[in-house]
């Protein structure tokens, strides 16, 4: 009899880069989540971590030695395991001595390569030039070498270690007046950087906490001109999104690349009707060729049809011979999304009266069908509809989904929403404004409020809110766009305080 022979395992050594999820290398993502058993440093944010999937995550707790053989017996037993490594795996001499004690194992392992210090002075817009020094002082350091390297040194460090590091660098032969920065929060959008002098280096940098690069020579002269991280438009902020059932990923990473922290709270539940006999019968009138149009006005309309033809065995061939209208463009992307291309989209590419400004009106010899198919919201107003019926179209006012209010958001974010605690927040409904003030109260009078388009903005005005920025079409990449392009404005007026840069300090 054959016996099952036992699962190998192996280890894969994996850097981690400076801190942002965004600058893993490939080999390093699918590494992650392929593991089963994931070692970290401390130091690694929790956002890499999340990367890992189902697998176990611990921490890395002992000598080299012990955290080696740790490994060893977890690949043994057939796991894969990852040692997840703050920055470059090989520029961490501890790493290095858990990798020796690796090698002399018959567990096969691999060494993924992370983003080393270099990478956060490229964030800190530090030219560092072809010729510079990598250590970490946080460990013994050949300080008379350091401080006669030639080019930029490129110092791992904390806030215990910076008078020390000028001292020694001082002692070494190095000038005070040698240009400095101190960098935290390395390529994450609450990234800090400080500018000074050898001789300073204490002063600026003594309050950061968390791991530290200290930058030391001629290239931080430049920073001036080359910072782009620190420099965008809303670095920094934090702003609110009261969402719906729609995640809106397309607006987040459009935010994040505008430097700001967005802070997601649902304030609407989207439900089906009470009763789904409505949406079935307008769902076979579609078949039946019931219908000469069906105007959608919203995403989650589109998607409470899409969602009745699954349920019905139905795809995009059930639209034949019905022309479709959108409110507005997002709605008509919902709809391409779908394979079809909408007749009709708003004049003004955002609101009903823009769709009704170009809605042809009912004739009796061109049209062989004199009715309309209306799936909207249970609180949508009478505008659209009455505006139809007006143009000579009989209307199907068909309730297609709910809007239900969401519950609260957790205690510190209702605080900051009523205190100021958010730069900014962006409506992108009339229901959110509604909801969010229900749930949470009205945002502080020193929270900049942006609204997607006309009838959010007119509800938000309804509630006693100052609305600051509107797009010209409402589309999500035109409100961030605008509240961008806003925050630039007041800062070159000095109404607002630049962006979290510090000036530099000698």
């Amino acid at each position: 009899m054959t016996r099952a022979r036992k699962p190998v395992g192996r280890i894969a050594f994996v850097g981690a880069g400076p801190g942002d999820p965004g600058l893993l290398t490939m080999r390093a993502a699918h590494a992650l989540d392929a593991a089963s058993l994931v070692v970290t440093d401390p130091d690694v944010p929790a956002d890499i971590t999340a990367l890992a999937g189902e697998a176990e995550v611990k921490p890395a707790v002992g000598e080299p030695a012990e955290v080696a053989k740790a490994l060893v017996a977890a690949a043994k037993n057939g796991q894969f395991v990852v040692r997840l490594v703050a920055g470059d795996v090989l520029t961490a001499d501890p790493v290095v001595k858990e990798l020796q004690s690796v090698s002399r194992s018959a567990v096969l392992f691999d060494v993924i390569p992370g983003l080393s210090a270099t990478a956060v002075a490229s964030y800190s817009g530090i030219a560092v030039g072809s010729v510079h020094t990598v250590a970490d002082v946080r460990s013994t350091s050949d300080w008379p070498r350091l401080a006669a390297a030639p080019g930029t040194l490129l110092l791992q460090a904390s806030s215990g270690h910076l008078a020390d590091t000028a001292a020694l660098l001082a002692q070494s032969g190095m000038a005070g007046e040698t240009p400095a920065s101190v960098t935290s929060g390395a390529t994450l959008p609450t990234q800090r950087t400080v500018d000074g002098t050898l001789a300073t280096l204490d002063g600026i940098g003594g309050d950061m906490t968390g791991p530290l690069v200290v930058t030391v020579g001629a290239g931080i002269t430049q920073r001036n001109r080359l910072s782009w991280w620190e420099s965008r438009a809303l670095y920094g902020w934090r702003v609110l999104i009261p969402q719906t059932k729609d995640p809106a990923e397309e607006m987040l990473e459009l935010l994040r690349l505008h430097g700001a922290i967005p802070q997601r709270v649902p304030t609407v539940a989207v439900e089906p009707p009470r009763t789904p006999a409505q949406m079935e019968r307008a769902v076979k009138g579609l078949v039946d060729g019931r219908y000469q149009w069906i105007v959608f006005t919203s995403i989650n309309s589109v998607r409470a049809v899409w969602e009745k033809f699954v349920e019905f065995g139905l795809d995009a061939r059930a639209f034949s011979g019905v022309r479709i209208a959108c409110v507005d463009s997002a709605t008509g992307d919902a709809v391409r999304a779908l394979g079809i291309v909408p007749e009709l989209i708003s004049a003004d590419q955002q609101s009903s009266a823009g769709l009704l400004s170009t809605f042809p009106e009912y004739d009796d010899i061109l049209d062989p069908v004199d009715r309309v198919l209306l799936p909207r919201a249970d609180i949508a107003t009478e505008t659209l509809a009455e505006g139809l019926r007006e143009r000579g179209w009989e209307i199907d006012d068909v309730t297609a989904y709910r809007t239900v209010r969401a519950a609260p958001p957790a205690a510190p974010i209702r605080e900051a929403i009523k205190t100021g605690g958010f730069d900014a927040v962006c409506f992108t409904s009339s229901s959110t404004v509604r909801n969010l003030v229900g749930i949470a109260g009205k945002p502080h009078a020193r929270s900049l409020v942006a609204c997607l388009g006309p009838k959010t903005a007119e509800t938000a005005r309804e509630f006693g809110l100052r609305v600051d920025v509107q797009p010209e079409v409402a589309e999500l990449g035109a409100l961030v766009e605008a509240l961008a392009e806003h925050a630039s404005r007041l800062r070159a007026e000095g109404a607002l305080p630049p962006p979290r840069k510090s000036p530099r300090r000698r």
